[in-house]
């Protein structure tokens, strides 16, 4: 059997990270994980190639290679996955398709012959069996929970590392809360099922005999989301391993902000690698985290636990929602200052999307309040519901805050910010490589020269420089990630300018 696994193509959106990556030379963010573990699941006598539309054009060859062609997307590639299986229907090749859009609105697509849904260590076997004596069935599906400790090494060597920025590990799927507005316990669960320490040092070691050295990214939804586990088990021995190895990676993911209130996970997972973490901060104001059952985030100090994590060593990227039924006319003045007090220079900044599978959905459909099926773009400016504030008002402000915090003198500013508070410890690492100095190179130029920013760059060069040496990539690669922020930003924010009465209102 031939098969082909193919990745749709991302948007420009603000986790793309395409104007960024020009910098760096790269095609494309991160590997698609969850087609090379698919691979690996596949029988090892079947021939597999995988085709990663956001590293190189799909062709009609490339199909007709195939017997079966193999997709899996989540929701912000949907157009691209629409595209792919008509492509294959016009050349008449079998199409099966799975992962997280499909899991959640497969009833929208049409030309697919198979569907093979949930998560593949259940229903992927099925399929195979039925496949090899029956052709296989239209919907495969299945309401349990798959014991991801068997779960194969991603068949890395299907793709060229070199095309990419970061690699990707997951180490655990489901979440322990379960915020109204997100669609994770409805995909993986709220019970965090881990993989074992030994797989992940395997994956880690595999990726190091493959030559892989930089940034490494734990995928998992809540790293933290078993913390005992990961205290003495993971931790310790991902730290054995990079010390034997020589650090030869950095380390993210994404996590809970309840992990301010362990200073020895923190410890534990800056001695192991981990240098940011994402974490969904959603709203400044009580009301809102109320409504949405942000249980994590209630009854604390915001900025303080920020902070916390920040003095650990850990940078935080914050994730923030504007849209809330509690949001009040105040709010986007409110998160502006949120932002500049907090530091977080990485501050992703949308409106509320409703993706299928959230009690938010199941909420807003009963209440005649749902208007669209959501894009996946955490920063479109197209409403797929009706808010209680004023729409007009709601898309304006939201345009005055990006407006703001990602002007160069704002962003700028909160670099600097960040900076003087940021005290990491000393580590060993990976050293400074040509591909960092050609960034800077790059970076001197298309932002120091030629941009718009150039006055606040060079004022964040030479102070990092000279005052924070050790600290210096860091200043540089948020110069970058600014820029691309700000490209990303450029055409939406023209479209929907701020109106007069958002300034009062606000």
């Amino acid at each position: 059997m031939k098969v082909l696994l193919v990745w749709p193509q991302f948007p420009d959106t603000f986790w793309s990270f395409k104007h960024a990556l020009k910098f760096v030379s790269k095609k494309a963010g991160e590997p698609p994980l969850g087609l090379l573990t698919v691979a690996a699941m596949l029988p090892c006598d079947w021939e597999k190639r995988l085709i990663d539309l956001n590293v190189r054009a799909l062709q009609d060859r490339d199909i007709l290679w195939a017997d079966y062609v193999l997709i899996s997307a989540m929701s912000v590639q949907q157009k691209s996955a629409g595209a792919v299986i008509e492509h294959c229907r016009k050349l008449n090749r079998k199409v099966v398709a799975g992962g997280p859009l499909f899991t959640s609105r497969h009833d929208e697509f049409e030309g697919v012959d198979h569907f093979v849904l949930n998560e593949a260590e259940l229903t992927l076997p099925v399929f195979l069996s039925d496949v090899a004596s029956s052709g296989g069935q239209p919907l495969y599906q299945s309401a349990e929970w798959a014991d991801i400790a068997t779960t194969p090494v991603p068949l890395w060597e299907l793709i060229d590392l070199r095309d990419y920025a970061i690699m990707n590990i997951q180490y655990s799927r489901g979440c322990p809360f379960d915020c109204e507005f997100c669609d994770i316990t409805y995909l993986y669960g709220r019970t965090p099922r881990t993989k074992t320490t030994p797989q992940i040092l395997n994956e880690m070691e595999c990726l190091y005999q493959l030559g892989w050295r930089g940034h490494v990214f734990f995928v998992d939804d809540n790293f933290i989301g078993n913390k005992s586990k990961l205290k003495k088990d993971l931790l310790p021995a991902l730290i054995e391993w990079m010390e034997r190895r020589g650090h030869p990676y950095t380390l993210s993911t994404e996590a809970s902000i309840n992990m301010a209130d362990d200073r020895e996970l923190m410890q534990l997972m800056f001695r192991a690698g981990f240098e940011s973490v994402f974490i969904g901060i959603e709203s400044p104001n009580p009301d809102s985290l109320l409504e949405c059952k942000k249980t994590p985030n209630r009854d604390r100090d915001l900025l303080h636990s920020i902070h916390a994590i920040q003095q650990s060593g850990i940078q935080v990227h914050g994730g923030f929602i504007l849209g809330f039924d509690q949001d009040p006319p105040s709010i986007f003045d409110t998160l502006i200052s949120f932002i500049r007090d907090s530091g977080i220079v990485t501050a992703m900044v949308g409106i509320l999307n409703v993706p299928r599978g959230s009690r938010l959905h199941q909420r807003l459909v009963q209440e005649g309040r749902l208007l669209k099926a959501t894009s996946g773009n955490n920063t479109d400016f197209a409403l797929n519901f009706v808010p209680r504030m004023n729409p007009d008002i709601l898309l304006s402000g939201y345009n005055r805050v990006l407006s703001t915090i990602y002007s160069p003198r704002e962003y700028y500013a909160r670099i600097l910010r960040f900076l003087r508070g940021y005290q990491p410890l000393k580590r060993k690492g990976a050293g400074i490589r040509f591909r960092d100095l050609a960034a800077l190179s790059k970076s001197m130029v298309l932002l120091g020269l030629i941009g718009k920013e150039r006055f606040y760059y060079w004022k964040v060069f030479f102070w990092s420089l000279f005052r924070r040496p050790r600290l210096f990539p860091m200043a540089i690669t948020h110069a970058i990630y600014g820029f691309h922020f700000r490209k990303v930003f450029e055409t939406p924010l023209r479209q929907n300018p701020v109106k007069q009465d958002t300034l009062v209102a606000g």
